[in-house]
């Protein structure tokens, strides 16, 4: 009789730079545009422009941007990953007493340390059943199905691959709403709670071209849902909240409403105090911690408000770690 699977777990963010700089941004951008899941445009039209234009203005100005966010520890989203990877591994050990603990490790799908990478760790250390869980609460082919690409040819490779269990999404999942629900208590604890007219709760997803949504991406529907039950989860009434998108690229029509216009303009209207959130975001990164924590608060600012709060992200907090423990072992069983 065979022996029972011996669980494994692989958490897969997006990825990050190395460092601050132009070059170490370049290769990152190189690897993350050049994916066809990220731009959807014909190779023989886009790539000329990624090579040609792109790679060649957009890293340093990225550059400058990751500097102002980036810690003595490195890259934010490197930083809060691999914690997260640690005390998942750290609370199921402890759960597990007195059988050994259950091994985790963390890739990123673009740059260090690679999906190939951590996966090939777990199997090294014997794991006979691998969870892979991408850090998208919500999914889409731009970032789900892309981690799926890397997966899949990784396994072509091996001869004899373990089974693998793969998490699509939690955008609904009651443990990750209840962890959402309950960092946004801990803010209102210390800062008080907003109310309309005066103040609103923004939730900030990253946005994705709407042309992926006509032709099927379930992605807004479910950052919609994930925003939806949150609000009720909070006791939100309609006017106190809003679900908007961001981090915008290039001159396609994105998801709407966009975020910082939708700041301004709200601004401009009288609103005092804006409180931003991003659920979709599991760790702080470029685009919650630059992109709203500088962009967005300054025009916002500008723009006549008063008090603009940018939510932490989920990052180490308890409930979301044993979320993620729910979520994995539920898998591995």
């Amino acid at each position: 009789m065979a022996g029972a699977a011996k669980p494994g777990i692989l958490l897969v963010n997006l990825g990050t730079p190395s460092a601050p700089t132009t070059a170490a941004v370049r290769t990152y951008l190189r690897e993350f545009l050049g994916d066809p899941r990220v731009v959807e445009i014909p190779r023989i039209i886009w790539l000329p422009i990624l090579y040609g234009i792109i790679l060649t203005f957009r890293p340093a100005k990225s550059a400058e941007k990751y500097a102002e966010v980036w810690t003595p520890e490195g890259s934010p989203l490197a930083v809060h990953t691999a914690r997260q990877a640690k005390l998942l591994f750290g609370l199921l050990g402890a759960r597990a007493k007195p059988n050994p603990p259950v091994p985790v490790e963390y890739a990123m799908r673009y740059g260090a340390p690679s999906i190939a990478t951590g996966f090939d760790k777990l199997r090294n250390a014997g794991c006979t059943r691998i969870v892979v869980l991408p850090l998208y609460p919500q999914f889409s082919g731009s970032t789900t199905l892309s981690v799926k690409d890397a997966l899949d040819a990784h396994l072509k490779t091996l001869s004899s691959p373990p089974e693998v269990r793969f998490i699509e999404r939690f955008h609904n999942d009651p443990a990750y709403i209840e962890a959402l629900a309950r960092r946004v208590q801990r803010h209102w604890e210390s800062h008080g709670r907003t109310y309309a007219p005066s103040g609103k709760f923004f939730m900030s997803f990253h946005g994705i071209p709407k042309r992926s949504v006509e032709r099927g991406d379930p992605y807004e529907r479910e950052c919609l849902e994930t925003a939806r039950l949150l609000a009720g989860r909070l006791g939100l009434a309609a006017g106190d909240w809003m679900a908007t998108f961001q981090s915008r690229f290039g001159r396609a029509e994105w998801l709407q409403p966009y975020t910082e216009p939708t700041l301004i303009e709200h601004a401009k209207a009288g609103l005092q105090r804006a409180d931003v959130f991003c659920p979709g975001f599991p760790s702080d990164c470029l685009e919650t911690l630059e992109e709203l924590g500088i962009g967005a608060k300054e025009a916002f600012l500008e723009a006549g408000g008063k008090e603009f709060n940018l939510l932490t992200c989920l990052n180490e907090d308890g409930p979301w770690i044993e979320a993620l423990a729910e979520m994995a072992m539920r898998a591995a069983a």
